[in-house]
């Protein structure tokens, strides 16, 4: 099969570069966004809507998660959530590649994880196609807030984010990593 007739969405999946004004995309962004809006006004007294419209957005959620409003994503449906999973206020989630999110983890207000990237070479940023690179974070990972974790990081189990780090390569499990770029600062000892 020729690259041409690949749909968008397989290739944005791949880790290829693709349209994200394909029809189709269009079509699932905007869906999203119906979907996190009416997430983002419901209440905390209107619960089990609120789950219904998370699971209607994010199908692979474990249990126990919460999220706090306001929350933005492209997609949803690229996102995994483990078990008792909470993200703070603000947070943002580019999953235009899967995005893969461990049980027990912590997210600070303002977390961002972008598994969307562009090319690198500006004649090809003009073409106006753009790819993504995976995003993993373990279990019993804490994230502190303002954090930025970037395409194609994993992020070890056990292991915390300094507050306002840019995460731009994988950190290892079980330590303490911070900073713009972040780095590893310490093992962390139970």
């Amino acid at each position: 099969m020729s690259n041409s007739t690949v749909p968008e969405r397989d290739k944005m999946l791949r880790g290829e570069l693709y349209d994200p004004l394909s029809p189709e995309l269009v079509a699932a962004r905007n869906r999203a966004r119906l979907l996190t809006r009416a997430f983002n006004h419901t209440s905390d007294s209107e619960q089990a809507e609120r789950d219904r419209l998370l699971r209607e957005l994010v199908p692979d959620c474990g249990s126990d998660v919460t999220i706090e409003s306001p929350f933005l994503c492209d997609y949803g449906d690229n996102i995994t959530l483990g078990d008792k999973v909470f993200f703070n206020f603000n947070c943002v989630i580019l999953d235009v590649a899967r995005v893969v999110i461990g049980s027990n983890v912590l997210f600070g207000p303002g977390v961002q994880v972008y598994a969307a990237t562009h090319p690198m070479s500006a004649a090809q940023r003009r073409t106006g196609l753009e790819s993504g690179k995976p995003v993993t974070i373990g279990d019993d990972v804490w994230v502190g807030g303002g954090a930025v974790i970037c395409p194609g990081v994993t992020v070890g189990a056990g292991t915390v984010i300094g507050a306002g780090s840019v995460v731009t390569r994988d950190i290892p499990a079980e330590v303490f990593a911070a900073g713009n770029p972040c780095r590893v600062i310490k093992a962390i000892a139970d």
